[in-house]
């Protein structure tokens, strides 16, 4: 965890070029490994801001990285979490991994899903560890996708 504790906010439109640019840095790694742009590079950031959305983490009153939830029928929808490359590797991703799943549980849901692209290995083996279980793989969009699950009521994230 960085050395400061996150801070989390809701995101204002104000936020909108800073959650791109936490977009666009967390993900152009992978455009090389998968041939172009993955999924959330594309996503509508203004219209899921307003929609009240996407949740920022602040250290130290600076933005360094987000949270998408979407509720949905059944389960809320993990739709990504994106941290600013220097902070990677430091315990910020499964901050808000735990706070993805205690905002699923406040919001009366049981489990959380996710999708991620095949060949993000190292965010595949970071959901498996803290309890995530594929259920199925599918091609959307051009895009290899491995979706994951986890109950919640568990074991929280450590």
């Amino acid at each position: 965890m960085p050395t400061a504790k996150p801070t989390l906010r809701q995101a204002l439109p104000r936020d909108l070029g800073v959650v791109e640019d936490i977009v666009r840095a967390a993900y152009s790694r992978y455009i090389a490994r998968i041939g172009r742009k993955p999924a959330p590079m594309l996503d509508d950031y203004a219209a899921l801001i307003a929609q009240g959305r996407v949740t920022l983490a602040e250290i130290e009153g600076a933005a360094e990285a987000i949270v998408v939830l979407i509720p949905e029928a059944d389960t809320m929808l993990l739709d990504n979490i994106a941290v600013a490359p220097a902070f990677q590797g430091q315990g910020l991703g499964r901050y808000l991994l735990a706070h993805a799943e205690t905002e699923a549980v406040k919001t009366g849901f049981c489990a959380i899903r996710l999708y991620t692209h095949e060949a993000m290995h190292e965010n595949i083996a970071l959901y498996k560890r803290v309890g995530y279980v594929e259920t199925h793989r599918a091609e959307e969009k051009g895009m290899h996708r491995i979706y994951m699950r986890k109950e919640l009521g568990a074991e929280p994230i450590p």
